[in-house]
């Protein structure tokens, strides 16, 4: 297996887009792409890419906007684009697809979104799936259409007054404060995201694991959000689409499994013909970090190989 960083120029006409790309010694049967959380960037990746790559797949993610090594300085970090954003994230998905669609033309291409990823994932497939073979939508949730315009406006409102770089407290807190109350009393703050002690450590040492979002990424995740949400937009969806929803049965970002069976269900009622639900147990919010890992890469590695 060789692991190769790369640049490309972001949507956003400023920032140079940092990418990792895993290529497996044998010739490549399949493509999996990742779009990476909140918060954290593509190299967290690394173990579960190289078990792809061990499987034949040729494994390749990008750091988005405002995460990682794509920020000119840290004052980028959690910060998307001073226009159009969320729509600049999607683009450099899009703009990598495009690439590693050209160096793979003929064999199977998946997508796979965790967390804020999620969402990203959900609105590519709406805007962008071309010939996906099937998209993986992990450790995703639900959330209300007023609760989401309240985010919206509020959002809005502090970056006409403080701008788009200001860090609000109370909308982070808002936003992710609750996440830890479920596994109180808890050792670290970060507790929420797998029950893997070492992780959760190394997640809280790590500064691009520790910045505040900006009012400008909070606005425009919440617009992402409500856009993946719009029947309008999931109507976009081709039917023939293969679609995993994913998630730990104790993931607090999917409201404990009610918002992957959501979103799950509503695939279902639109008339997505290949829609499956893997809700696994005890497992949190970082299902590739958890203490099951194996299994979990092995039920994802099936789940594509029967779709190939």
């Amino acid at each position: 297996m060789m692991k190769k960083e790369f640049y490309y120029p972001s949507k956003d006409g400023l920032t140079q887009i940092h990418a990792i790309e895993w290529i497996p010694e044998t010739e490549a049967r399949g493509v999996l792409q990742i779009a990476h959380g909140m918060v954290e960037f593509i190299d967290r990746y690394d173990r579960f890419a190289r078990f792809m790559a061990s499987q034949g797949f040729y494994v390749v993610g990008n750091d988005h906007l405002g995460h990682g090594k794509s920020v000119r300085d840290e004052s980028q970090l959690g910060y998307f684009a001073r226009h159009d954003g969320n729509f600049c994230v999607l683009g450099d998905m899009r703009q990598l697809r495009d690439d590693t669609r050209k160096k793979y033309p003929d064999i199977p291409y998946f997508l796979l979104g965790h967390s804020m990823g999620s969402f990203l994932a959900r609105q590519f497939i709406e805007k962008f799936c071309g010939d996906l073979a099937g998209a993986i939508i992990m450790g995703t949730g639900y959330q209300p259409m007023a609760t989401l315009d309240m985010g919206i406006a509020m959002t809005a409102v502090l970056q006409q007054s403080r701008g788009g770089h200001f860090r609000s407290t109370m909308i982070n807190n808002t936003a992710l404060g609750s996440y830890n109350t479920s596994f109180e009393p808890a050792r670290t703050k970060n507790d929420w995201l797998t029950r893997d002690e070492a992780i959760v450590d190394a997640y809280e040492a790590n500064p691009l694991n520790q910045f505040i979002f900006t009012v400008n990424g909070y606005y425009n995740l919440f617009r992402g959000i409500r856009y993946c949400q719009r029947q309008v937009n999931l109507d976009k969806i081709p039917r023939t689409l293969p679609i995993l929803v994913v998630s730990g049965q104790n993931d607090p970002v999917g409201d404990f499994g009610k918002g992957p069976r959501i979103v799950a269900e509503t695939y279902r009622d639109i008339g997505i013909q290949d829609v499956t639900l893997k809700l696994f147990p005890d497992d949190r919010h970082e299902i590739l970090n958890e203490l099951d890992k194996e299994a979990v890469d092995q039920y994802l590695l099936s789940w594509m190989e029967a779709r190939m």
